[in-house]
């Protein structure tokens, strides 16, 4: 059963409805999933999107714009669409300002405090996915974990990791016709800070709100790192993850 999420401040700028809408954010609860997928207005292009293309900002008590990437923050919501190009745009052309219809104060580093607050949320999730028991780690793993009863739903793959265990994991994730999702844009470093342990390479989550969150973010965050993989129902032995993934590794 689904719990539909808190619902964000009415005020938020260019607030829709957009039922049917792919994405996932629980409040607190690893399980609870985003039922009613929202779509906003693109301060900068004017643009209706669903959210999970878009990353909230809002102007704290100074008057200085602050990511809010788990969309709870007080205040009226200024929306950009989540990448680089788009957030710096927006600090250039002072349109949180003109968004927003006062005068507020968006820094140079913008850009690479939201992409650290999504990257901090996705870790949190993944630390939260450790401690419930929701995630596989390393590659034979992940592997039996394909081959199981209840298959994980979303594969984590470190951006520089090689390419070679990779291949083998779709190649499995494909011949056992497993539509997971990949996330390919957390560094090794990253994944093993929030998992307590070094040289992380391959994970998996389960199916539930934390697989579907998960998902949802790494979207946002393609939009400043390497894109997301959709689903690999595709994925083939011959076929290359990243071509220029990292040889450092010398096995899966």
């Amino acid at each position: 059963m689904t719990v539909m999420a808190q619902k964000l401040d009415q005020e938020d700028e260019g607030h829709a409805r957009a039922p049917g809408a792919r994405g996932a954010r629980d409040q607190e609860s690893s399980n609870v999933s985003r039922a009613d997928a929202r779509e906003r207005r693109d301060i900068v292009s004017g643009e209706v999107m669903p959210d999970s293309r878009l990353i909230r900002f809002v102007a704290d008590p100074d008057g200085q714009v602050v990511p809010d990437a788990g969309a709870k923050l007080p205040g009226r919501g200024l929306w950009v669409e989540s990448s680089r190009d788009a957030v710096d745009k927006a600090v250039e052309k002072k349109l949180f300002s003109r968004a927003a219809k006062a005068q507020i104060t968006a820094g140079a580093d913008l850009a690479a405090r939201a992409e650290k607050a999504l990257v901090t949320r996705m870790l949190g999730d993944l630390g939260i996915a450790r401690r419930s028991g929701s995630l596989v780690l390393g590659f034979d793993n992940v592997l039996r974990a394909l081959q199981g009863p209840k298959p994980p739903k979303v594969l984590i793959e470190a951006f520089d990791g090689a390419a070679d265990g990779k291949r083998k994991l779709y190649a499995a994730a494909h011949r056992l016709e497993l539509k997971c999702v990949v996330i390919e844009n957390l560094t090794s470093a990253e994944l093993g800070l929030a998992l307590g342990r070094e040289n992380v390479i391959h994970a998996a989550v389960q199916p539930g709100g934390l697989a579907e969150r998960l998902t949802f973010d790494a979207e946002r965050l393609s939009g400043f790192r390497l894109r997301t993989e959709g689903p690999r129902a595709d994925a083939s032995k011959n076929e290359s993850p990243r071509a220029d993934a990292s040889k450092s590794e010398s096995k899966p």
